[in-house]
């Protein structure tokens, strides 16, 4: 049963539904059909790290800064691993269910949950990790031809790319590296704001070529999720025209394959990133506000209200065919409770609607 958006329900699901653990890490999502957590993800612990920041920013309850402290811990003293000095995959990392691996995608995730939450706390050991963590991403991933999607453990080893976009190269890999901008800002180190930068540059020269990717019509949603990342670290470089240009091709060729394709299959973080993408550029690019809308209502439409609290106030992650499918899921629900803020912060005139942590 779906009924109307509460930021209030979102919020406790991240604290009471059971999907992130005590010791402070988050599973990847939750399985309603067979009523189980999937392991505990790094890189859905550094999103949940940084949600919770923007809940703290909603509310101010001190409950929601608490946790994030928890959060960002577990990430410091359990999921890092210091002597390969990186973030594997899962944890515990090997498992009987997890591979050995490293993500550059996850390591830019969790670097920029560890500023978010030092954003307010100021907790050094936070800004250390990033920063660290960000060279460690520079140093072993690197390719020829830009930067490796995953390494074998421990041996660091590339795994062989394939066409499924998280497994090869591409411009949805610039949402991590804004880690990279975001630590360099942070700890005054520009080698790693440089390396934004640099990145940047090559992504302005092929960002095109992303969409729609696949003849196969449905796996094209998966990439407009892929593709939202790139809108989200031109932000930063939008005094830029051709950045603009770019953010606005983008953005446009999202909205298409989103309304073309929603009627058989639909992601609910699709609409949040797309809806927050409108917000973030209202001041550079008109905000088309009747696709706004629509994207808010279905955003809104993907919230559970279930008696279960395993599953209330969470956000589904999509539907197929109309019907709802039955994952609740944590970066879903943390893109939904930012995005759907924004927007109201927008149409409310308030001063600056984007001033809150990233996500």
């Amino acid at each position: 049963m779906l009924e109307a958006y509460s930021p209030a329900r979102a919020g406790q699901w991240f604290l009471h539904s059971g999907i992130q653990r005590p010791t402070g890490g988050v599973a990847r999502y939750y399985r309603a059909e067979i009523q189980e957590n999937k392991p505990v993800s790094t890189e859905i612990t550094g999103y949940t790290a940084s949600a919770l920041m923007v809940l703290f920013h909603m509310t101010k309850d001190q409950q929601y800064l608490d946790r994030a402290k928890l959060t960002a811990d577990f990430l410091v003293n359990e999921a890092w691993n210091a002597e390969l000095a990186t973030f594997p995959y899962e944890h515990p990392s090997p498992s009987a269910v997890s591979e050995h691996l490293a993500y550059f995608f996850d390591a830019g995730i969790i670097i920029r949950g560890l500023i978010a939450v030092w954003n307010v706390t100021r907790d050094q050991r936070l800004v250390d990790r990033a920063v660290e963590a960000s060279h460690a991403m520079l140093r072993d991933f690197r390719a020829a031809d830009g930067f490796h999607p995953i390494l074998q453990l421990p041996g660091k080893v590339p795994l062989p790319r394939t066409p499924q976009w998280s497994r090869s190269i591409g411009c949805y890999q610039s949402k991590s590296a804004l880690a990279w901008w975001e630590a360099g800002q942070a700890a005054g180190d520009s080698v790693l704001t440089e390396a934004f930068l640099e990145f940047m540059e090559q992504v302005l020269g092929n960002y095109r070529d992303f969409l729609p990717g696949t003849p196969e019509r449905l796996k094209v949603m998966d990439r407009l999720h892929a593709n939202s990342y790139l809108l989200e670290a031109f932000s930063p470089l939008l005094h830029r025209p051709e950045v603009v240009e770019a953010y606005r091709y983008t953005q446009e060729r999202i909205s298409h394959f989103l309304r073309d394709i929603r009627p058989d299959f639909e992601r609910s973080d699709v609409n949040a990133q797309l809806l927050r993408s409108r917000v973030y550029a209202a001041n550079v690019i008109p905000v088309k506000v009747a696709e706004a809308a629509d994207e808010a209502a279905s955003l809104a439409s993907f919230q559970a209200h279930d008696a279960d609290p395993r599953i209330d106030g969470g956000f589904y992650f999509g539907r197929r065919h109309g019907a709802i499918e039955p994952h609740v899921n944590p970066v879903s629900a943390a893109f939904a409770i930012q995005a759907l803020e924004v927007w109201r912060a927008w149409q409310a005139g308030e001063q600056d609607p984007c001033h809150m942590p990233p996500i």
